[in-house]
């Protein structure tokens, strides 16, 4: 008997993202390693209380890069594409399925500050 494939594209799902991750994930394992938090009280001086707009959480910036690395990609573009997917990814970033993910040219001269070590 023939069977085809469902075609159920655009459901809407409840679903708890926790549940999605494995339990024995490398990124759940570094997450469970690094306290990520300290990050924030490291960059608190370096912003402003009341100029400017609202940054991207300094520990999302560090985790891009960490991804980056621990995926061994070598392109930070490629690493945002993986994260608009990967659950994984947005799993790590604390993102949900539906957030919109920080994009590239927000992005690029930021983490170039980051790799250098001087503040954007």
């Amino acid at each position: 008997m023939l069977e085809r494939g469902k075609n159920e594209r655009g459901v809407i799902v409840m679903v708890e993202t926790e549940s999605l991750m494995p339990a024995n994930h490398l990124f759940r394992q570094v997450d469970a390693a690094v306290n990520f938090e300290k990050l924030h009280e490291i960059v608190e001086p370096l912003y402003s209380e009341n100029k400017g707009q609202n940054s991207i959480d300094p520990a999302v910036l560090f985790k891009i890069v960490l991804l980056q690395h621990l995926d061994g990609n070598i392109s930070l573009r490629g690493t945002l594409r993986r994260a608009q997917t990967g659950v994984a990814y947005r799993w790590f970033l604390r993102y949900t399925l539906s957030e919109e993910l920080p994009h590239f040219p927000v992005l690029s001269p930021t983490i170039f500050s980051l790799y250098l070590g001087s503040a954007p």
